[in-house]
């Protein structure tokens, strides 16, 4: 107790405790006067609290101090007397700020730096949902689709034919019955007559072995060994199918010339002798002016597959080419052209190569199929198209902003959470599709960061295909598609005619195609043969007016809803927004957390392309890429596709770009050959670049499997050669 006093004698004293401790102990007013200082500095670097928040905490630190001071140290009576009114005046600030709620103002939390579930460095990115076109109802006309019925109760039986083909047709390519186009063709085949036959699968392998089936008997085999049928077609697949169906039949010698083999090599193949050759239209012609050894004087049949596309992209003069060496030796020769649509390139090539041809054509409700075929083709079959019986047709309208973000949206649905999907996705040009399959597999390929997902999930393989690309490179990326169960294929149109990749789900058009009968060639690599497929066409809304361009050629689109595509991001925990998500939470919150995953995959998107300048040069050229092909729409279809109804920003966004790049109106229409001449100076004496018809600049920008695979001589050693001749020219002169 005597302790205790002489506290309190000690503590009265307030000078003399200052002098010897430097602890006074300090009232709660000027603590409470203290911390509103002490927050005034803060709030210069730290973000405000709201003042009643912040009054309520003082309040609470001054009663506990007080409440404290009371227990433990008795006051005197003046310290008691100005420690009540500290409380009475704290009492009615309390009670005022609690009165007027609505005077408070809170200001908005700072955004924070970096994801707290994930640790990704939050970048800012613009918003993908803010200032797009309004989307609308996607109102597709009923129209009478026309469907072709595959197969037919008949069998290859019925037809007389060696039984080995009958046995090899049933044992390797598993096929017992005639399909519908098969029933009409073969008779008119085996009559001897030219023939035009629409087929929505397009193969000339079984016409043609109808066509020699005199030949597989060995006792009616010519003696020599001369080439007696051509196959014009997309020359790998073809060979590989003949080679199936020939392999009982050792006395029959199959060659195939295509682009990215070594002319010697063909050229020893011709002079040991070749009876069925497979061959492009390009390469073809270069062995007619080259290779002496090639004969076509025992030629009987020839069989052009896809000769609508190969007009389209500008070989016509090596069809003409071809038909003149083929028409010298005077032989009376068996024609048949195949293709999925008809048209006047198509009954023009008819008329000048083929002498009273019969059109065959089959299709749902149409009796009389079989009949001689005009000058022109028909204005009715060439204005609608037979589609396959179980193919599901959809179509998506996207923002270009959200161009990106959905398609990879819809990869990650169908490949990653669906099993055994196969995709073929159709892009513009060949650098967008090196871009693409760059930025895919660096984002979408990477593995979750935890180690257990609720969702189960496959790995997912990209490949690529298109008109740049080694002959050797797409055979093997040809072929490791065609085995893979699961797997998806960035192509250019070089992928939508002749080639059978089986087993293939869905056909994913990303950049719409230049014509009605391009959009069926690209839907066609799905639902072959009787097989159920899908396929979905991209539309920004300036397009949407393509929906009715198809419905004048019968063909039904179906809506696909681009937020239920997004949706799928919910399943994928590496694009986890902000927020903690609820699934017992409202609609609204479930689409703004689909927003925030969207956004989330559009930041990692652009933090790839922006990380260095090589993948941000890449994805500028493929930028530039697009634009170009989009002026290369036709005339008919400009009204729907024009450059000048593309928003620049938001087509650099479905690049991965932050912003449209500077100088875009200029590169569109400069020829991208001469960027090596620029660089050297050169283009201040270059003249301008020849204006191009609509159809050149398709076959520039679009590769085909018909080229040859030899590219021409360089500028500079066309200059050596010209040099060299003129120096020698002298030299002679001088003699």
């Amino acid at each position: 107790m005597a302790d205790d006093v002489l506290m309190l004698n000690i503590s009265s004293d307030p000078v003399k405790f200052h002098k010897k401790t430097n602890r006074r102990p300090l009232s709660s007013a000027e603590k409470w006067a203290q911390k509103k200082w002490e927050s005034k500095r803060k709030a210069v670097f730290e973000p405000q609290e709201s003042s009643t928040s912040k009054q309520r905490k003082i309040n609470q630190t001054g009663q506990q101090h007080a409440h404290k001071q009371k227990l433990q140290t008795p006051k005197s009576p003046s310290q008691r007397s100005n420690n009540r009114d500290t409380e009475e005046n704290e009492d009615q600030r309390e009670k005022s700020a609690a009165k007027s709620p609505s005077k408070v103002k809170t200001s908005p939390k700072k955004a924070p730096e970096e994801h707290g579930d994930h640790g990704r460095p939050f970048i800012k990115t613009s918003s993908l949902f803010r200032n797009n076109p309004e989307i609308p109802d996607v109102l597709s006309p009923a129209v009478n689709q026309v469907k072709e019925k595959v197969f037919t109760s008949n069998t290859f039986e019925e037809l007389n034919l060696h039984p080995h083909l009958v046995a090899t047709l049933h044992k390797v390519l598993n096929v017992t019955s005639m399909t519908s186009v098969q029933k009409k063709t073969i008779p008119v085949l085996m009559s001897g007559k030219d023939a035009v036959v629409r087929s929505q699968t397009g193969s000339g392998g079984i016409p043609g072995l109808i066509n020699i089936s005199p030949y597989l008997f060995p006792f009616l085999f010519p003696s020599n060994m001369d080439l007696f049928l051509v196959v014009l077609q997309l020359a790998l697949q073809s060979f590989q199918m003949f080679q199936k169906l020939l392999k009982p039949f050792t006395w029959i010698v199959p060659g195939v010339l295509m682009g990215g083999e070594k002319r010697k090599a063909e050229k020893a193949r011709l002079r040991k002798g070749i009876n069925v050759l497979i061959s492009t239209p390009g390469r073809l012609v270069d062995h007619i002016k080259n290779t002496l050894s090639i004969a076509f004087s025992a030629v009987r049949w020839l069989i052009l597959d896809e000769a609508d596309r190969t007009l389209d992209l500008g070989f016509e003069k090596d069809l003409t080419v071809i038909l003149n060496a083929l028409n010298v030796t005077g032989l009376a020769r068996q024609n048949v052209l195949l293709s999925a649509t008809l048209t006047e390139g198509l009954s023009r090539l008819a008329s000048i190569s083929m002498k009273e041809p019969v059109s065959i054509h089959v299709s749902e409700g149409s009796e009389d199929t079989v009949e001689a075929c005009p000058q022109a083709a028909p204005q009715a079959l060439s204005d609608s198209y037979a589609m396959p019986e179980r193919l599901q047709q959809h179509v998506v309208v996207v923002p270009s902003k959200l161009h990106l973000v959905c398609l990879a949206a819809f990869i990650l649905a169908k490949c990653k959470f669906e099993q055994r999907q196969k995709l073929i996705v159709f892009i513009s040009s060949c650098e967008a599709v090196e871009f693409l399959l760059t930025l895919f597999t660096a984002v979408l390929c990477v593995k979750p960061s935890t180690a257990s997902t609720k969702h189960t999930s496959t790995s997912l393989n990209f490949y690529r295909l298109h008109g740049n690309m080694r002959q050797e490179e797409r055979t093997e990326v040809f072929q490791e598609f065609s085995q893979c169960k699961t797997g998806i294929l960035l192509c250019t149109d070089v992928a939508a005619r002749g080639l059978d990749l089986p087993q293939v789900t869905w056909i994913v058009q990303y950049n719409p195609p230049v014509s009605a009968a391009e959009y069926v060639h690209r839907v066609g690599r799905t639902a072959r043969i009787g097989a159920q497929g899908s396929s979905l066409l991209f539309l920004t809304p300036s397009e949407m007016a393509f929906v009715d361009v198809l419905a004048n050629h019968n063909i039904s689109l179906s809506e696909m809803k681009m937020e239920d595509i997004l949706a799928t991001l919910m399943k994928d925990e590496r694009f986890k927004g902000r927020g903690k998500w609820d699934s017992k939470r409202s609609a609204t919150a479930f689409e703004q957390e689909v927003r925030e995953r969207a956004t989330v995959l559009q930041t990692d998107f652009e933090n790839y392309v922006h990380a260095n300048n090589e993948s941000l040069q890449t994805a500028k050229s493929a930028l530039q890429s697009f634009l170009r092909a989009y002026t290369t729409y036709p005339s008919s279809l400009k009204h729907i596709f024009h450059i000048r109804s593309l928003h620049l920003g938001h087509a650099a966004k479905s690049f991965g770009l932050r912003d449209a790049p500077q100088g875009l109106g200029s590169s569109i229409t400069t020829n991208p050959a001469n960027s090596k001449d620029s660089k050297k100076g050169k283009d201040k004496a270059k003249r301008p670049p020849k204006k191009l018809t609509a159809k050149e600049r398709v076959s520039n920008l679009m590769r085909s499997e018909y080229l040859s695979g030899i590219d021409g001589e360089s500028k500079s050693k066309k200059k050596r050669k010209k040099n060299k001749g003129q120096a020698e020219e002298e030299q002679s002169t001088a003699a």
